[in-house]
């Protein structure tokens, strides 16, 4: 087969991957960014500590991706996460495995990774060019904007993988939407992903407490209980333990307009003990007083309870048992897609073949965040997008070469 040239559009990890293994295939390769550099949402996710994958049960692992799960598992089966681990390795990144089963890189940082990722490309005669920006089609070719100015260009092949629409100032703003639609693709309106929620709080509440984080606690909605943490913000709450419960919540505000979170503040006392300790106070104590006693409550948490069921105060023990194990937490409606960490929505998997073409456009491929799926972090969300590029870009050379 007589080398082809193939355009991948978007600088992220998904394209990256994809562009790694075609070159290894012998392919010549173009990547395509809008962005002055590639991999800036990558960076940033690696600001605080990079979830590279997780280190969790395989079968447990695959099915973190909801409804998309079985879809998954041929790409997920392909690329496990003892094989990114292996990968990185092979780039200078030793990782390790921190207490929630999160992987990490040792350097807690991405930017060695992307350096040491961007050498190899250079080595394996990848281009990428910054600043061109693609806005869209013109019959079989690709249009891009770059500081030259406009620019049609064609490939044997085109991967896709621009991302969703979540922190756009980072270059994923889902401009490509009306663009495939147009061209007769079914896409999946995108909505929020591992955001946080508002919340309608007091303004005496929001004043004193925004900022304050809220630990060891469960909470409870129909994806499920988990144990974590969240953060009580101006607007509402976020963090790990919300976005746990986020696909969730999101889904029954857009059915029934209204979302419930139920949290437990100790979760590490029944019911019976929590009920038989608060009893020993007497009406002389004050409310705050037979909390910090009686249940160990005090600070955000007590405020919480104040907040969230303000009649608890003149509670009868079993029932401020029962609200401190089961508060009922109301949410109005996620953060605006803007401000997630990632999004649901995308092409719908009726629309691709089994090699990530896009049926309604031959030789088109798409891999990544701009397909159908959302997973909680962890980890997760940087696997599949890996794991679909890698999919994706068998998918292409397969092609090539029938």
């Amino acid at each position: 087969m007589s080398r082809k040239e193939i355009i991948v559009i978007g600088g992220g990890p998904a394209g990256l991957m994809a562009a790694e293994m075609l070159s290894q295939r012998g392919h010549g390769v173009t990547v395509y960014d809008g962005m002055p550099t590639v991999g800036r949402k990558f960076l940033l996710a690696g600001k605080s500590g990079l979830n590279i994958t997780h280190a969790e049960d395989y079968a447990r692992f695959a099915t973190r991706f909801g409804p998309a799960s079985e879809r998954l598992r041929a790409a997920l089966d392909a690329f496990r996460p003892d094989d990114i681990c292996a990968w990185a390795a092979g780039l200078g990144t030793e990782t390790f495995v921190g207490s929630s089963g999160r992987v990490f890189p040792k350097a807690m940082k991405a930017s060695p990774l992307l350096r040491a990722w961007l050498g190899r490309l250079e080595g394996q005669g990848v281009r990428i060019l910054t600043r061109h920006r693609w806005v869209g089609f013109a019959e079989d070719r690709l249009v891009f904007m770059t500081p030259q100015g406009r620019e049609v260009v064609r490939g044997d092949a085109i991967l896709l993988a621009l991302g969703g629409a979540s922190w756009p100032r980072l270059g994923s703003d889902a401009a490509w939407v009306p663009w495939l639609r147009d061209r007769g693709v079914e896409v999946r309106d995108l909505r929020p992903a591992n955001c946080g929620f508002d919340v309608g709080w007091s303004e005496n509440f929001r004043e004193h407490f925004a900022g304050a984080p809220v630990k060891s606690v469960t909470a409870a909605s129909d994806a499920g209980t988990f144990q974590g943490e969240f953060v009580i913000t101006r607007n509402g709450i976020e963090g790990s333990l919300v976005y746990a419960h986020t696909a969730s919540l999101r889904d029954r505000l857009e059915r029934e307009g209204r979302g419930l979170l139920e949290l437990d503040l100790a979760p590490g006392r029944t019911l019976e003990r929590l009920s038989r300790d608060l009893a020993r106070f007497g009406a002389k104590a004050s409310f705050s007083s037979r909390l910090r006693k009686g249940a160990g409550l005090e600070g955000i948490k007590t405020a919480l309870l104040r907040e969230a069921a303000p009649d608890v105060t003149k509670a009868d023990p079993e029932r401020l048992a029962w609200t401190i194990k089961a508060l009922p937490l109301v949410v109005l409606r996620p953060r605006p897609i803007v401000k997630a960490i990632s999004s649901a929505g995308g092409i719908c998997w009726s629309g691709i073949d089994e090699d990530y073409m896009l049926k309604a456009l031959p030789g088109v491929f798409a891999a990544g965040e701009m397909l159908d799926w959302e997973a909680p972090t962890g980890g997760y969300l940087l696997t599949a997008c890996l794991a679909t590029a890698r999919a994706a870009a068998r998918g292409i050379d397969s092609w090539l070469r029938r």
